[in-house]
C-alpha cells in the first residue's frame, strides 16, 4: 500500500480497536519512548506497511528501527525513503536507527563500501534517524582473523558516519562470545574499535543466552551501549519468545540506563510466534509496559 492510500485508510483505522488493537497508553511518564525493531513484523510490513504501522502505534509503539533498505533503488518497505518518512510523519511516528546490509560489503572495495555507507547516511538523514547499525556478520566471517578485519571496517564506517553528523553502532548476536582459540569476537572488537566512533547495540537475549549479563558488559564499556534490544527466550527451546512467556527476568538483569549511555531501546522477536507476529508484539507491549518500562 502506498502513501496515496493513507487518507482512505484513516476511516478503517477507527475500527482497529474492535479488532483487538486498542490504545494502550503508558501508565506513567517515561524518558524513553517504546520502540520496536520492525524485522519482528516483517511479514505484516511486506503486506501492508501503513496499516501495520497504524496498529503498532495503537499498541503504544512510538518509534522504530528499520531494516531492508535497498541502496540501489533507495527504497524501504516499497516506498522511496522520502515517501516513507512522510508516512511516519502522517502517523506521528519516528525511526531512530536502521539495520543496514554492511555485512554484504565485507569483501567489497573501499570505494564500494564508501558508496554504500554514504547511501545509508543519506537515507538516515531523510528519515531523521540518529543511528546506522551493523546488524550481523555472515557465518563464514565468524572467526578471529575476520573480526580483526571487521574492527578496521567498523572504525572506517564509524568515522565516515560521524563526519556525516550521525552515530554508528554494532549489534551483537551470540557468536561474538564464543571461544576462538583463547579469544572472542567481542574481545577483539572491544580492543580494536574506537569507542567514540563505534557504539554498541546490546541484544540482551543473545547476551543472556551466551552466559553473560547486560550489567557486566556495561561495566566493561560504560556509556557505550547506546541502544538495547529487549526480547525473551523460550523456556524449553531457547528460541525467541514473547516478553513474559520466556525465561529472562528483565526486572533483575537490566543495567542502569545512564551508565549504559542508553538513548533508544527496541522490543524485538525474530520468530517463534505464539500465534503470529502482530499478536506477539501486542503481548510483548502489554507485558513490557506493566512490568519493565518503569525500570528503564
Amino acid at each position: 500500500m502506498k502513501r496515496r492510500d493513507f487518507v482512505n485508510q484513516l476511516a478503517v483505522v477507527g475500527g482497529l480497536t474492535a479488532a483487538g488493537f486498542s490504545q494502550m497508553a503508558c501508565s506513567t511518564p517515561n524518558t524513553f519512548k517504546m520502540g520496536l525493531q520492525l524485522y519482528t513484523v516483517r511479514d505484516a510490513m511486506e503486506q501492508d506497511p501503513i496499516t501495520t504501522l497504524t496498529k503498532l502505534k495503537a499498541l503504544g509503539y512510538q518509534h522504530f528501527e528499520t531494516y531492508g533498505f535497498d541502496a540501489q533503488s533507495e527504497m524501504l518497505y516499497g516506498f522511496k525513503t522520502k515517501e516513507f518518512k512522510q508516512v511516519l510523519n502522517d502517523l506521528g511516528l519516528t525511526t531512530t536507527s536502521g539495520h543496514f546490509g554492511f555485512m554484504n560489503y565485507f569483501d567489497a572495495s573501499q570505494d564500494q563500501l564508501s558508496w554504500f555507507v554514504d547511501q545509508c547516511i543519506k537515507a538516515s538523514k531523510t528519515l531523521e534517524a540518529s543511528y546506522l547499525t551493523w546488524p550481523l556478520v555472515n557465518p563464514e566471517k565468524r572467526n578471529a582473523e575476520s573480526f580483526k578485519i571487521l574492527a578496521d571496517k567498523l572504525n572506517f564506517i564509524g568515522e565516515r558516519v560521524k563526519a556525516g553528523g550521525l552515530g554508528f553502532a554494532y549489534h551483537n548476536h551470540g557468536y561474538e562470545f564464543e571461544n576462538w582459540e583463547g579469544t572472542t569476537g567481542h574481545e577483539i572488537l572491544m580492543q580494536r574499535t574506537d569507542a567514540d566512533l563505534v557504539k554498541l547495540q546490546m541484544d540482551m537475549y543473545w547476551v543472556v543466552r551466551s552466559g553473560k549479563t547486560p550489567k557486566e558488559l556495561v561495566d566493561q564499556q560504560p556509556k557505550r551501549y547506546t541502544m538495547w534490544h529487549i526480547k525473551d527466550m523460550d523456556k524449553v527451546t531457547q528460541d525467541y519468545s514473547e516478553l513474559g512467556n520466556g525465561s529472562i527476568d528483565y526486572t533483575q538483569i537490566l543495567p542502569d540506563a545512564e551508565a549504559s549511555g542508553l538513548e533508544y531501546y527496541y522490543l524485538e522477536q525474530g520468530g517463534n510466534f505464539e500465534v503470529n507476529s502482530m499478536e506477539s508484539v501486542a503481548t510483548s507491549a502489554r507485558f513490557f509496559k506493566k512490568n519493565i518500562q518503569h525500570l528503564i
